[in-house]
């Protein structure tokens, strides 16, 4: 049987912990690409000697030259300037959009059989501009963004209840900025409604948390997270190369699901070999659609100028 390939591009930290955490699920092979020369080679070189501790077969090598990604079966992007304290997601927008737009065309060129996974911020626009240089059929460029904020959410109503994360089920939709939309509703604890677990002001501390979960490592780190993006990504990779059927929150293209056409956004996605097999809509109250229209609006407002500044399509 044949193993997959898995290329990640960008062998920073994020990029880095993609490939720990893809490597300790043995999901196949790893590689890693960075156009600095010897930090995919030593970081590749550094995982693969301790797969034997591991008892795992992956083969890791680390590589500067896109030909050595040829046929990849998942190409999880990474690439691009990280956050620094007092920026937001939005701010990277021009120049990574110039970023992840040349790697996706030095990654169809090899791989175009290929299924984008996309990391780079902001989230959503980024995916956008893979699915416009790809060409790429929907169903194969997504981001990762949801199960991010979904496992924040999850993790910090835990710890609240002092409850194992295992029996946490919550779900974060909308953009991978400040205004994503918690989903308070669906939230439980083993079937028990949070709601009924959690006062109303303090739940609302959680959600904001959630919402700014990502700047909060900027003062500590004076970076992004890593850690749990890596381990998110690899989830969604999972489910794509175990063929799984999972429900996972990711920036999928929607075609009138919620009634929102042309961009990506997190919404619940069934992720199988095929990559995004399916798009779920949940039915929402009157306080939920008025939240998922605002982060739509945010959304669209940076589809917008992509489509305005980078290919040119006009208002």
């Amino acid at each position: 049987m044949k193993r997959a390939k898995i290329t990640v591009i960008g062998a920073g930290n994020v990029g880095a912990a993609v490939a720990n955490w893809a490597v300790a699920k043995d999901l196949g092979d790893v590689l890693l690409v960075d156009i600095v020369e010897g930090i995919p080679q030593g970081k590749a070189l550094d995982l693969y000697e301790g797969t034997p501790v591991l008892n795992i077969d992956s083969r890791v090598k680390g590589t500067n030259n896109y030909e050595d990604t040829k046929d990849s079966d998942i190409v999880v992007i990474t690439a691009g300037m990280p956050r620094k304290p007092g920026m937001s997601r939005d701010d990277l927008i021009m120049t990574n959009a110039k970023i992840v737009g040349s790697v996706v065309e030095q990654t169809i060129k090899y791989s175009p059989n290929s299924i984008l996974v996309i990391v780079s911020n902001p989230l959503d626009a980024m995916v956008y501009v893979a699915y416009k240089k790809s060409g790429f059929p929907k169903n194969r460029v997504m981001g990762m963004a949801g199960v991010l904020d979904s496992t924040r959410f999850r993790s910090f109503i835990a710890e609240e209840l002092d409850v194992s994360v295992n029996d946490v089920n919550a779900m974060v939709l909308g953009g991978h900025g400040d205004t994503m939309l918690p989903m308070t509703r669906l939230a439980n604890v083993a079937g028990i409604p949070v709601k009924d677990l959690i006062g109303k002001e303090r739940l609302a501390e959680i959600v904001e948390r959630t919402r700014k979960g990502g700047g909060e490592f900027l003062p500590l780190l004076n970076t992004s997270a890593w850690t749990a993006p890596g381990i998110s990504v690899v989830d969604m990779v999972e489910a794509i190369v175990k063929d799984k059927k999972r429900v996972i929150p990711c920036a999928a293209y929607v075609e009138g699901e919620y009634g929102v056409k042309d961009i990506f956004i997190g919404v619940p996605a069934k992720l199988g070999g095929n990559g995004v097999e399916e798009v779920l809509e949940i039915k929402m109250n009157e306080e939920e659609q008025a939240e998922f229209k605002k982060t739509v609006e945010h959304v669209q407002s940076l589809t917008q100028m992509l489509k305005e500044k980078v290919f040119n399509e006009g208002a």
